[in-house]
């Protein structure tokens, strides 16, 4: 276990650069296994999950280069139809992307129920039923599932919810189906267009992507191709909270102006300064004032995965706001420690709180439950004036590259103790 010693209170400045998505580059990985020719991915994070997705991959056959570099190629020639590791599937909800892939290529498959974070139920029902219409047949043992098919079919598939994970498997499964499948109600987020780029580079016959409406026109067989891995919105919205939170000024090289527009339309209004420039964003703080109600939505709505960060931004702006995530009745139990550390927030339900602000932070030492909470709290830390220390700093790797050493060359004091 490794934690985070932060002594905030400092306000920071400087320029940063973004790299890829995380919840681009798992998907891209695991449509690796969907050809034996070499796939290369460029402006790839260097985070634990690409670790871990990478550990899976060669466990099952898979050949890689250049893992924990920006640039990897993965060769899949080698790929053997064998169970995916039950430990490292239970590190990372991503897994469950291997589903589609296992079953285009081998059409069998046996994975447990995957892990990752606990921010609520994460049912795996969305991609189980759906891939049943591709003609795949599915038992449940308890936390196992054992998929078979003799022959992938397309197939017309409208989505209860818009999940992101089973839109991904759908489209890998599909590339390689018979006939064609339409997708409705599918979701269109910046890693879901990011994958149909790199299937169609492939030579997949995909449309729709960034719509709730994909079709994919199944083929024969997938060529290797180079693919750059989009930006990450997600640690560019951090970055923007970072700036706000502590009243610095921070440049972040390669932010995308499109993936910016769900965010400024919650962060522009609370007095986040947000200037788009040739290389990316700048964000500085304005004066912050509460924004009455910020909602998750599926894309181009407030993404889910801010909602924790974003909190914490609202401790410090005038006034009260609503946080309402209805995706996950998780999300929001990490603010008792942000209570601890001096918020006035007011807990109305899983799925709801109360923030009245702006309030002080005080040091406290805590611990990461989740990624984005893990952020939010070391975002905390860094108004805080004092020492504060948080736990499970591993957590937070999952998702933010090289975080304590970033934050350091814009300014904070902040190490990583084992």
């Amino acid at each position: 276990m490794s934690s985070f010693i932060i002594n905030g209170g400092k306000p920071l400045a400087g320029e940063i650069s973004v790299y890829g998505n995380k919840n681009a580059v798992l998907p891209a990985m695991a449509a690796a296994l969907l050809t034996d020719k070499t796939v290369e991915l460029d402006n790839v994070p260097q985070i634990r999950d690409v670790n871990t997705m990478g550990l899976l991959l060669s466990d099952l056959g898979a050949s890689l280069e250049g893992l924990g570099s920006r640039k990897i190629k993965i060769q899949s020639e080698g790929l053997r139809p064998k169970e995916p590791d039950n430990k490292l599937v239970a590190d990372l909800r991503a897994s469950i992307l291997l589903l589609g892939p296992l079953l285009a290529r081998f059409g069998k498959t046996v994975i447990r129920h995957p892990g990752g974070d606990i921010i609520g139920r994460r049912s795996i029902d969305e991609h189980l039923k759906s891939l049943e219409k591709l003609g795949v047949k599915i038992e449940v043992d308890g936390i196992m599932n054992k998929l078979s098919v003799k022959k992938l079919h397309g197939a017309g598939i409208h989505l209860t919810e818009a999940s992101v994970t089973a839109t991904e498997n759908i489209m890998m499964a599909a590339v390689l189906a018979d006939g064609e499948t339409q997708i409705t109600n599918a979701a269109a987020e910046p890693h879901v267009q990011c994958l149909g780029k790199l299937l169609n580079c492939m030579g997949a016959r995909i449309e729709g992507t960034g719509s709730n409406k994909i079709n994919v026109q199944g083929v024969n067989s997938l060529n290797g191709c180079s693919h750059k891995i989009r930006t990450d919105h997600i640690e560019v919205g951090t970055w923007a909270i970072i700036a706000a939170v502590t009243g610095g000024e921070i440049k972040v090289k390669n932010a995308i102006a499109d993936d910016l527009l769900p965010m400024k339309a919650v962060f522009e209004p609370m007095g986040v300064i947000i200037k788009e420039t040739p290389s990316g964003a700048k964000f500085t703080r304005g004066i912050l004032k509460a924004f009455p109600a910020i909602k998750t939505n599926i894309w181009p709505g407030f993404p889910t995965d801010l909602m924790s960060p974003t909190i914490v931004l609202a401790t410090q702006c005038r006034g009260m706001t609503l946080a309402h995530d209805w995706m996950y009745e998780g999300r929001m139990f990490f603010v008792d420690k942000l209570i601890k550390m001096g918020a006035n927030i007011i807990v109305a339900d899983p799925h709801r709180i109360i923030i009245n602000g702006p309030t002080q932070f005080f040091p406290r030492h805590s611990s990461s439950p989740d990624i984005r909470a893990g952020a939010a709290l070391v975002i905390a830390s860094l108004a805080a004036r004092g020492e504060s220390v948080i736990d499970m700093a591993e957590i937070v790797d999952r998702g933010y590259e090289n975080l304590e050493q970033r934050l350091t060359g814009l300014g904070a004091n902040i190490k990583r103790i084992s």
